[in-house]
């Protein structure tokens, strides 16, 4: 190119509060947005741009999941702005090459637009490098998608100073990859060797889009006349309500709390989920007014059943309770089937592990309504200033991250109105077991009426395991399941 084009100044605009955080953000990954009119598509395009003027040779990829979409928020406003269509090449501020759809600038740097329309049209990425990467809409893409992209996220070796590759993400919430970007940026809930401090979360809303609330109020009016669960997400950027969400009761104002001494009386509970791929267990006190609190969770994969056994015992311990006080262990009905090369049942190699399982049923529109029944809200009155306030049967502490993850995350599922969505299966482990005890509990009498004799009715196969057992276990099932009748 003509040396006369770095001569062209570019006009900067004004950026509002948020935006400017974001211009700002070094981190590995920074996400920005969460309610719509926020100004995200306008900050990831500047974001590239002035990246691409400051450092000489610098690869950035800039995405959209469909390509009517990349035209139309990047394509056009980013020719209009390097004013890559002007003949004369000493009026441009970068060149547009339609066949690859790239921006090349005179130091070197380049800004390449791209779109993943399908699942694996990301694979088209495998094996190149690029310095920065911007997702737009990232909720519109699939996690796949996201760790696919990754592996491009590198040094390109093109740039003439140090740099550390970075990935920048604008979102609303909800779309197929809600889950990964809520997982990562607003639960913070992080997995094999991923950090906390790589991901940062710059929250904005229509509100602070200065532009947009003087030249389209009719737009702020248009979203704040949603249907509720919708303007939640879109007008408040709130990651717990979106359109098709299954426990769309669920608030953690109303159900999630930090932990509080235990009361004087109450009976513990244990329910759980259990398979190689994950371990759901958790600890759950009911107390004399019948309300369900749900305070310590265990959330692990690849346990055999002997080691998921011994987990439970060690967190039972650590949380100041001996096997004994556990009224019961609430599991699926499934887990008394037998291996055909053990002979031996999961509930088998519990029991022989010491933690005896009781079983209960796995109807899942019947367990899902009792769940909604724990966790509908209600208005109360404050004992002591007699104010309104709502509140629900259910409570979880706050430290049951991955639970209180998951359940906003649900979906109704494709066919079965009354059912939960199967997939993605990694969410479903803790809403699972807390299903369990819900529909363990909901058909339950209440807490002052229950008797010892309650527990249990014995079975001929527990008769055996009685009769086969040593004397400690056989005390302890009496302390599980009441006495013989």
């Amino acid at each position: 190119m003509n040396e006369q084009v770095v001569h062209l100044t570019l006009q900067v605009p004004s950026f509002y509060p948020k935006q400017i955080q974001f211009m700002k953000s070094k981190a590995r990954y920074t996400a920005y947005g969460g309610a719509r009119g926020g100004g995200k598509s306008f900050a990831a395009r500047w974001k590239a741009i002035l990246l691409a003027m400051r450092y000489s040779g610098i690869q950035i990829l800039l995405l959209r999941r469909t390509l009517p979409e990349l035209r139309e928020n990047h394509l056009i406003p980013l020719q209009k702005i390097l004013k890559t269509e002007k003949r004369d090449r000493n009026e441009r501020l970068a060149e547009y090459k339609d066949v690859t759809k790239e921006f090349i600038f005179p130091n070197g740097s380049r800004i390449k637009l791209g779109y993943c329309d399908s699942e694996n049209d990301v694979l088209q990425y495998q094996g190149q490098a690029y310095d920065v990467i911007i997702l737009e809409e990232a909720t519109h893409f699939t996690e796949f998608q996201f760790q696919t992209l990754t592996e491009s996220n590198r040094p390109s070796g093109l740039m003439e100073e140090p740099f550390s590759p970075r990935m920048y993400f604008t979102c609303n919430p909800g779309g197929v990859g809600h889950q990964w970007v809520k997982r990562l940026f607003i639960d913070r809930v992080y997995r094999h060797s991923e950090r906390e401090e790589d991901y940062v979360f710059i929250p904005s809303l229509v509100y602070e889009n200065k532009w947009l609330m003087e030249n389209d109020p009719d737009y702020i009016r248009t979203l704040e006349n949603l249907p509720e669960n919708r303007r939640n997400a879109m007008l408040y950027g709130n990651w717990d309500v979106y359109d098709g969400q299954f426990f769309d009761e669920f608030d953690r104002n109303i159900h999630v709390m930090n932990p509080v001494k235990l009361p004087d009386v109450f009976r513990l509970y244990r329910a759980l989920d259990y398979g190689l791929d994950m371990l759901a267990c958790y600890h759950i006190i009911i107390d004399n007014k019948g309300d369900v609190k749900v305070i310590h969770e265990i959330y692990e994969s690849n346990l055999i059943a002997s080691e998921a056994a011994k987990k439970i015992r060690e967190a039972t311990k650590d949380l100041g309770f001996s096997e004994q006080d556990v009224f019961l262990t609430l599991a699926p009905d499934d887990l008394w089937s037998r291996d055909a090369t053990l002979g031996k049942s999961a509930a088998d190699i519990f029991y022989e592990n010491g933690v005896i399982l009781t079983k209960v049923s796995r109807d899942r529109v019947n367990g899902w309504l009792a769940v909604k029944e724990l966790l509908h809200p209600y208005e109360t009155r404050n004992p002591i200033n007699g104010d309104l306030f709502k509140t629900a049967k259910l409570k979880i502490y706050s430290v049951c991250r991955n639970l209180i993850r998951c359940i906003p995350l649900m979906q109704y599922h494709d066919t079965k109105h009354n059912d939960a969505a199967t997939e993605p299966h990694e969410i479903t482990h803790g809403p699972d077991a807390l299903r369990y005890f819900s529909i363990f509990w909901v058909n339950a009498p209440s807490v002052e009426l229950v008797p010892k004799a309650y527990r249990m009715q014995w079975t001929e196969d527990m008769l055996e395991d009685y009769y086969n057992a040593d004397d400690r276990m056989r005390e302890r099932m009496i302390e599980k399941y009441g006495e013989i009748q």
